[in-house]
């Protein structure tokens, strides 16, 4: 009797561990892990000079990296410390434009302009490859060596400079 309800003990322990993680689980799956100051700073722009934050010097960089280090030590999330600095700063702060409306053109058009090179590149390819394919009937042959004249002048004017 002691090893069946020793079995039902263990038995209803490993249920209730793996219910409890099944409870668990997505809530610390669904959690963000905290921000980075690295991370932050090589997304965000400093307002006055204009680069990557983590590569700016002047006092006003100095200030929004004590603003991001603060952000952090109260636990932020990434995407909330640069919510935070776009709330502060501006969207000029975010070093990617989002993807919504004219900033989207900024994804769009080098695409698009790769995509038209790699086609342009391809007709220009099989275009050169046909024109070496095809020799038309009236194009000048390429000349087969010197004229008997030339070859005469050649060898006369080699024999000259020969010592």
């Amino acid at each position: 009797m002691r090893s069946k309800a020793g079995l039902v003990t263990r038995l209803a322990a490993v249920v209730l561990a793996i219910l409890s993680l099944a409870v668990v689980a997505p809530a610390a799956l669904a959690a963000e892990p905290q921000a980075s100051q690295t991370q932050i700073e090589a997304e965000v722009m400093c307002p006055v000079c204009g680069t990557l934050l983590q590569l700016a010097e002047s006092p006003q960089a100095q200030r929004e990296k004590v603003f991001v280090r603060r952000l952090i030590r109260e636990g932020k999330t990434e995407q909330q410390v640069k919510d935070a600095l776009v709330a502060e700063y501006g969207e000029a702060v975010l070093a990617l434009p989002k993807g919504k409306g004219f900033n989207l053109s900024a994804y769009l058009v080098p695409a698009i302009a790769f995509a038209i090179a790699l086609v342009a590149l391809g007709f220009g390819v099989a275009r050169w490859r046909r024109a070496g394919d095809h020799r038309d009937d009236d194009s000048p042959q390429p000349p087969e060596g010197p004229s008997p004249e030339d070859s005469v002048r050649l060898d006369a004017d080699l024999a000259r400079y020969d010592l």
